[in-house]
């Protein structure tokens, strides 16, 4: 188990508990959330250990992995993601200013972005933990994907793009592994981290219900604010945010099923539309949030 006295982004002794969670996924047991109360700061509190982390991704449902899995919300996310592909496919083109360059995709998952920016040109590779996930990406895409043990083994400068879609909230050291990727990094290149975001319109709602808080996979909680400070001290420039406008109507269905709501699919969509649509007015209140952060140099 593992347990914090002290908040992780602040270091202050000022924290306490916001509420708890349900692992609504595979274990059925509640997690704290805690919040420091000097920068604002949400994380998931006396976690299991690294070593003991695995079962609770063991599911034949969890979508990342298997690209196979079943059910209603597994097929929302599986359409939400062919539209996406081409989305993220011309975000990196245009902040990279590149047709084609070398990409390195973190928690790189069953393989389809990495996969797709491969064949518009890119040299792509993946890390990934996951065994079958690994096999699968390989044996449908063609891509070079290591372990996450072997990010030090890739040499210095040697991308114009690195990625991580929904991943670093998943770290257990993310002070250590953004470090690495900002070695890895050509100078004045770019790495784009997408995260759930706390403070979403859809997060306000439901509350404890939030499907983005998918205790204990996800650690850490982010927001804008709170990942600004995570940002400053990286050595990394935050440069821009951007929204993921699809991610919220796969929460919300799924917030409404860890409600029980009735029709959950129905009413997950038509809040979900209204979420969409504060959204673009604000999107420092969307559901997911792109960060774009750029390592110094020419």
């Amino acid at each position: 188990m593992v347990h914090h006295s002290v908040c992780p982004i602040c270091a202050s002794e000022n924290i306490g508990l916001q509420f708890s969670c349900k692992d609504y996924f595979t274990s059925s047991k509640d997690f704290a959330i805690l919040k420091c109360s000097q920068c604002g700061f949400l994380f998931t509190q006396d976690y299991p250990a690294e070593n003991e982390i695995a079962e609770y991704y063991e599911s034949d449902n969890y979508i990342s992995h298997n690209d196979k899995a079943k059910g209603f919300s597994n097929k929302l996310y599986r359409f939400s993601r062919s539209v996406m592909m081409s989305r993220k496919k011309k975000l990196i083109r245009k902040i990279t200013g590149l047709k084609t360059g070398t990409l390195l995709d973190i928690g790189s998952g069953t393989g389809y972005f990495a996969g797709t920016m491969k064949k518009s040109g890119w040299l792509a590779k993946g890390i990934e933990i996951n065994e079958r996930a690994r096999k699968f990406s390989i044996s449908h895409f063609g891509l070079d994907v290591a372990t996450p043990d072997k990010i030090s083994s890739f040499d210095s400068n040697s991308f114009d793009c690195i990625t991580l879609w929904h991943v670093l909230e998943h770290f257990y050291n993310p002070f250590t592994y953004i470090s690495e990727i900002y070695r890895l990094l050509k100078p004045g290149a770019e790495c784009v981290i997408a995260l759930p975001n706390c403070s979403s319109f859809d997060a306000e709602h439901y509350n404890q219900f939030w499907a983005a808080w998918d205790v204990p996979r996800h650690l850490w909680h982010f927001n804008p604010e709170t990942f600004s400070l995570f940002s400053e001290k990286t050595g990394f420039t935050l440069e821009d945010l951007r929204i993921l406008p699809l991610d919220v109507f796969y929460i919300s269905q799924l917030s409404e099923k860890y409600k029980g709501s009735s029709l959950p699919f129905i009413k997950g969509i038509s809040k979900a539309a209204y979420f969409a649509i504060l959204s673009v007015f604000n999107k420092k209140r969307s559901s997911s949030v792109v960060y774009i952060l750029r390592k110094s140099g020419v």
